[in-house]
């Protein structure tokens, strides 16, 4: 009887020794995460100040995704507020350190870019999709 408890003990020893190895290696990943991504790397989609899906990319340097979005979304309630000048906001203006701006309508219509938020060391890009073709035929 003595020794089951201790084999019982060695089993909850073991998982427990399982449980805080395996958050270290997530605690790793998200401070993995946290650190950056460079160029090219995608940050996730957020929307523009008129409700418009964006994917958000890294253009220049390390950026922290999550600050990536933050100071998009805080560029679109600033345009949204009425707080950029400019036609539809295309003004630059400073947010969380980083300075963003629209980038005019033939240029985002030829590049896809709606707007960039850069700093000294680092730029992200707010992406139109792509759309996907939608059929417009009819089987009739």
């Amino acid at each position: 009887m003595e020794w089951e408890g201790v084999g019982r003990a060695a089993r909850v020893a073991g998982s427990l020794a399982l449980l805080v190895g395996g958050a270290g290696l997530v605690a790793g990943c998200a401070s993995a995460a946290a650190a950056g991504v460079g160029p090219g790397a995608s940050c996730g989609t957020t929307r523009t100040a008129a409700n418009v899906p964006v994917i958000i990319k890294v253009a220049k340097g390390t950026v922290n995704c999550a600050a990536a979005l933050q100071v998009e979304n805080e560029y679109a309630a600033k345009i949204r507020d009425g707080q950029v000048r400019g036609n539809g906001g295309g003004a630059p203006v400073t947010v969380s350190g980083w300075t963003c701006q629209g980038y005019p309508t033939p240029e985002v219509l030829s590049t896809g870019n709606a707007s960039q938020c850069h700093t000294g060391s680092a730029a992200i890009v707010a992406v139109l999709p792509v759309p996907t073709p939608a059929s417009t035929m009819s089987t009739g």
